[in-house]
């Protein structure tokens, strides 16, 4: 409740007047069987009409007749109706808009939080499941805040209004259904909270589905390429058939309610038609007043009954509230301290020291990790994978944090910058560069959004990319397809290094870049990359180390550890690890 009150606070206007509504629409429901009433008293019966009725009959109808009376019981059900349907109208309206928008500050809200989260909570989250909170949870919250919420309120005003009227017109009968009604909310609030467990699991199954689908999907070229459909058709099935289980479990606790609801109410009312007929019978009741009583006894019992239809709704709602919840609660990881300051241009000086890193706190992936990157320096990481190159350049950009140690940039801890803009002068390019959904232009123009079309072009060219994007339909216009299938592996990577040389970062840092690609590709690749490293510190994992060759320092890790550090013929001298890989890769290469 705390989180969508917070919602509904920027709409607290409108949400007074959905109340303001609801009361005259409520009210028109109390008013709809007193028609009737006049009707079976004052018309089939002989009992008087009420002064301020009596009133209108003359100046409305000119006369004063049984048919006059039945007439201005008439003109009643007109104008209620219409009152009524006029206020249901503005209430849904207004109930949906605040629904709609709370939805789309929810959603809006939990995709920046999720912008926000460190590396390590995607390492240890699916995306299926978050997919499935941010379109499935969110929309169920959404139904409920402009759906079932207008029905709640109304039932919740109705009682009210209801309980008066019920004791104006016969309080000893109102005290049978004072009697129950504490007794049915009781059963619906204890069968409530096996309904709400039963909908979490059909909520956690539902996201398994996602979950599964959408890594086929994502995969689907490794799922032909091993012929695997069947396999992955199985899996669905088996997550879909435990939804099914699921939700029929669900349904099974669901359905006892409303019966109950039903016997109850029939009781209450049989008992009421019976001792009613008997007061009718001696003269101390009209048939109207306990037509009215009966209408206001089921009505009366009504929100309850509704309530327990509700169950599932409320439960479904509570479960996507919990769930959203539980995102918006995740740890950040990555903490910027309150008085961090915003680098200027960096020279690009990096140092590690005694650096320790664990993803899970207890198996390290990096231990007391030292080494210096001078300004303008082509550092190389090499290393058997699994050694932790990866996991080093990342504490750069601090996509993580190290567990001991420290990495330092121009002799300033990184905690210590703002990590907007310390992330604002790195740039990347990595083994497989991923494009999104949009135009080359838009792709290129993602690592500065304000650049020009020229940079954006004087970019391109720099990447050797220029040519085959003029190739293209319609040039720097053109879309590229989902995560840019449509592109080959060396023309991906082209605009990567357009995106990064558009960024003009002074630490620049390139994760494999060619290991995929094939001669051809490399060479453009390679021939691009020698532009975007001039005049910037590179730190680039290498897989083929004829790539750093020339680099001003060669770092070799092993299990975690630097064991070597030098030039590349510095360390082909020393005939250690690097001289190992070096013969490994060059017998490989020959062969």
């Amino acid at each position: 409740m705390r989180l969508i009150l917070e919602l509904l606070r920027p709409y607290r206007w409108l949400v007074a007047g959905i109340f303001a509504v609801l009361c005259v629409q409520i009210a028109m429901g109390l008013a709809a069987p007193w028609p009737l009433k006049v009707v079976l008293d004052s018309v089939v019966g002989d009992h008087p009409l009420p002064p301020w009725l009596h009133g209108l009959l003359q100046p409305i109808l000119g006369g004063e007749s049984r048919m006059h009376i039945a007439g201005l019981a008439a003109i009643m059900v007109i104008v209620i109706a219409v009152i009524a349907a006029i206020a249901t109208y503005v209430a849904n309206y207004l109930t949906e808009t605040v629904g709609q928008k709370v939805g789309n500050d929810l959603r809006t809200r939990a995709y920046h939080h999720l912008q926000q989260l460190s590396l390590s909570y995607f390492d240890t989250h699916r995306v299926g499941p978050i997919l499935s909170t941010l379109t499935d949870d969110v929309d169920t919250i959404q139904d409920f805040a402009s759906a079932s919420t207008l029905g709640i309120a109304t039932d919740l005003l109705t009682i009210v209004g209801m309980l008066g009227l019920m004791l104006y017109l016969q309080w000893d009968f109102t005290l049978v259904a004072l009697a129950v009604a504490p007794l049915l909310l009781l059963f619906v609030s204890r069968i409530r909270k096996a309904v709400k467990a039963a909908t979490h699991e059909v909520r956690r199954r539902e996201s398994d589905i996602v979950a599964v689908a959408e890594e086929g999907l994502q995969s689907i070229r490794v799922v032909k390429a091993f012929d695997r459909e069947a396999h992955q058709e199985n899996q669905l099935a088996i997550a879909g058939q435990q939804a099914v289980d699921a939700a029929l479990n669900a349904r099974r606790v669901k359905s006892v309610v409303s019966p109950i609801v039903a016997v109850v109410v029939a009781a209450c009312t049989a008992l009421v038609l019976w001792r009613g007929s008997a007061l009718i019978l001696a003269g101390a009741m009209t048939a109207g007043t306990l037509t009215v009583f009966i209408s206001y006894l089921a009505s009366f019992f009504k929100p309850v009954q509704d309530l327990a239809k509700l169950t599932n709704t409320i439960a479904m709602a509570a479960v996507g509230v919990e769930r959203v919840a539980a995102l918006l609660e995740a740890e950040t990881g990555i903490v910027e301290k309150p008085d961090a300051v915003e680098p200027e241009r960096i020279k690009g000086a990096v140092r590690f020291e005694k650096v320790a890193f664990s993803y899970d706190g207890a198996k390290p992936v990096l231990r007391d990790v030292t080494f210096d990157v001078a300004p303008g320096q082509l550092v190389g990481i090499v290393g058997h994978t699994g050694s932790g190159k990866s996991s080093l350049v990342s504490l750069i950009p601090r996509f993580y944090d190290p567990s001991m140690g420290s990495v330092s940039i121009d002799g300033v801890d990184l905690r210590d910058y703002k990590l907007h803009e310390l992330r604002q002068q790195i740039g990347y390019v990595l083994q497989d560069t991923v494009l999104f959904r949009g135009t080359v232009r838009d792709n290129i123009a993602f690592g500065r959004p304000d650049a020009t079309h020229e940079e954006i072009v004087e970019a391109a060219k720099l990447a050797n990319a220029h040519e085959f994007i003029s190739d293209m339909p319609q040039g720097y216009d053109s879309a590229v397809g989902e995560r840019g299938m449509t592109l080959s592996g060396g023309q991906r990577q082209r605009i990567g290094i357009a995106r990064a040389l558009i960024r003009n970062s002074p630490i620049l840092i390139l994760d494999e870049p060619t290991a995929a690609l094939d001669a051809q590709s490399e060479h453009l690749v390679m021939s691009a990359l020698e532009r975007l490293m001039s005049d910037r510190t590179v730190i680039t994992i290498a897989h083929r180390l004829s790539t750093i060759r020339d680099a001003d320092k060669i770092v070799v890790l092993e299990e975690g550890r630097v064991v070597e550090e030098g030039t590349h013929q510095e360390l082909l001298e020393r005939d250690g690890r690097y001289a190992e890989l070096h013969r490994i890769q060059y017998e490989d290469e020959t062969t």
